[in-house]
């Protein structure tokens, strides 16, 4: 079994912004869920939809089909950096795509 090339890091700030910790506490909800949240749900229907043939491959194939599994981690990188950044894990807005 191989070991997953996926890989999930936080750096630990130095320092975190007491003005961005106002705003992200106050007006998270209007400048970060909003946007973010409307693409990622999109985002997640067409995940489910892909998720489906992803399985129907994997069982005919035995295997998952690469540019899936890349859309997926995709989906996963950039949920989880929307996530670190609502939870003021980190002060870098978070990009709006899920790539490296």
């Amino acid at each position: 079994m191989q070991p997953s090339p996926v890989k999930f890091t936080i750096e630990y700030p130095e320092k975190l912004s007491r003005l961005d910790l106002l705003l992200k506490t106050f007006l998270g909800l209007l400048y970060v869920s909003i946007p973010h949240g409307i693409i990622l749900g999109l985002y997640a229907i067409a995940l489910f939809f892909t998720t489906i043939v992803a399985w129907f491959a994997i069982l005919f194939t035995g295997k998952y089909p690469r540019g899936l599994f890349d859309f997926a981690l995709r989906y996963q990188r950039w949920s989880n950096r929307v996530s670190a950044y609502m939870l003021l894990m980190t002060d870098a807005y978070p990009p709006f795509n899920g790539r490296e």
